[in-house]
């Protein structure tokens, strides 16, 4: 099976899964792996590939607008989506966001699988957290999203990347 592996990451989060991916399904046969860009080599390689592995970073609960852009181009495309959130835990916001995701694709496109794991953020943004709660912003639960951050730096951990492979595995089989 030809493919490609195509992501956007801020903070390395979703190129550490896309890396996991290509360590898993093999070098030999991936035409594209690498950043979301709108390039001719790359369209062509997409174009080309069996299967396309489309990675992103969560932005307002769904994926970067680079991404999204690039996603509207895979007619007649197989796709699985993969993606990492800051917030995390519940496999229904990744639902939620996968659904949001899978909105961009062309109805042509047909849905090979999907994966969501936690990602760790940037330390500025547990400084807007910290400062949320120290100026007592009415409304907002600052002391639970600081804990989220917390927890989400260790993400994607190694559980995340097996589950990633064992998808893989299973997209391999069949």
């Amino acid at each position: 099976m030809k493919y490609a592996v195509i992501y956007s990451s801020r903070t390395g989060n979703t190129k550490l899964l896309a890396e996991t991916i290509i360590e898993s399904m093999g070098e030999k046969e991936c035409l594209y792996f690498g950043p979301a860009k709108e390039d001719r080599d790359v369209r062509e390689a997409l174009e080309a590939s069996d299967m396309i592995f489309a990675g992103f970073w969560t932005d307002k609960g769904s994926c970067d607008i680079v991404m999204a852009e690039i996603l509207k181009t895979m007619e007649n495309s197989r796709v699985f989506l993969f993606g990492t959130a800051g917030f995390g835990g519940a496999p229904a916001y990744f639902e939620q966001i996968l659904e949001r995701v899978k909105g961009n694709l062309p109805d042509s496109a047909r849905i090979a699988g999907t994966y969501m794991c936690q990602g760790k953020m940037p330390a500025a943004v547990r400084e807007r957290y910290v400062k949320m709660k120290n100026d007592g912003v009415p409304g907002v639960n600052a002391d639970a999203m600081i804990e989220n951050f917390d927890r989400a730096l260790s993400h994607p951990d190694e559980k995340d990347l097996e589950e990633l492979k064992r998808r893989m595995d299973d997209i391999k089989e069949g």
